[in-house]
């Protein structure tokens, strides 16, 4: 398997995989299970639901893997959510929920052969990923594969998702681009978040956006209608190849035959999980 073939079944997968592994983020299982829990922000919600595999550490950990957020919204929620639930308990209680919210999404599909077969697949290729400069994944790698293969989906489209993700951050930090210009440019691409959700979730005010966007205007990646140039095209084109090529690793160990099935069995099982109401449709643009 050539770069360009490696790297073309990576995105491939990763855009099929993603919602298997994103809806945690809005499901009710997830969110009730914490709030039970003493967690009674959804930002603390979020933040320590994902960082604790990582254990207990401090905003600085979370600011920097999660790359794009505020710090001091994250210095809000941590560390003090370790003082309410203990990140091991945290963890029991996201495998519970995602598993509960996942089966509730497919329905009767989440029975099925195609589950079972994917689950076999992924968790083969998400053990072939290599934990080296990947933080958040290794943190999640730590963790024992659960029982079934419902549960056993979600983990492995976790790791994948944050094994890429780790790999995305580095070409970000390579290319210059802090936090929150990265997540600006993402923005004015037009298939993600709308821009004042984005400024919500991640804790930035109107004058943190335009800031960014000045910097961004500076550098010639946006343009005066707050879309990007063609260096600004050019350079994110650049920066999912650089992605792709990093999250490759995994899709060349277990080959195209199986990294393609991946992709074939995730696609359908995404879009049943999407037209389930996965994802609030007000946070994104037309384009999600």
């Amino acid at each position: 398997m050539d770069r360009a073939e490696a790297q073309q079944l990576a995105s491939r997968a990763h855009a099929a995989l993603e919602p298997l592994h994103a809806f945690v983020y809005f499901a009710p299982e997830v969110e009730q299970s914490f709030t039970a829990a003493g967690l009674d922000s959804a930002r603390g919600r979020y933040f320590a639901g994902r960082a604790a595999p990582l254990g207990a550490v401090g905003a600085s950990v979370v600011t920097a893997t999660f790359y794009n957020f505020n710090h001091r919204l994250v210095a809000r929620h941590i560390p003090h959510a370790w003082s309410v639930v203990e990140p091991a308990e945290l963890v029991k209680l996201r495998f519970a929920g995602a598993e509960a919210a996942l089966r509730r999404l497919l329905g009767d599909a989440a029975a099925s052969d195609e589950v079972t077969e994917l689950a076999g697949l992924v968790r083969e290729a998400a053990e072939a990923c290599s934990p080296e400069g990947r933080p958040l994944f290794a943190g999640h790698a730590d963790l024992g594969w659960p029982d079934g293969p419902v549960a056993a989906l979600w983990h492995g489209a976790t790791l994948l998702r944050e094994h890429r993700g780790d790999g995305h951050i580095a070409a970000l930090v390579a290319e210059g681009l802090p936090g929150l210009q990265a997540l600006v440019s993402h923005i004015a691409q037009g298939n993600s978040f709308r821009a004042e959700a984005a400024k919500k979730l991640r804790g930035w005010t109107d004058e943190d956006w335009a800031g960014a966007e000045q910097a961004l205007r500076e550098r010639g990646v946006l343009g005066d209608d707050g879309g990007l140039t063609d260096e600004g095209r050019a350079m994110r084109a650049a920066l999912e190849e650089r992605t792709d090529h990093a999250a490759a690793g995994p899709y060349r160990a277990v080959g195209a035959e199986k990294s393609a099935r991946i992709a074939e069995l995730a696609k359908p099982l995404s879009r049943a999980v999407r037209k389930a109401g996965a994802f609030p449709r007000e946070l994104f643009t037309q384009r999600s």
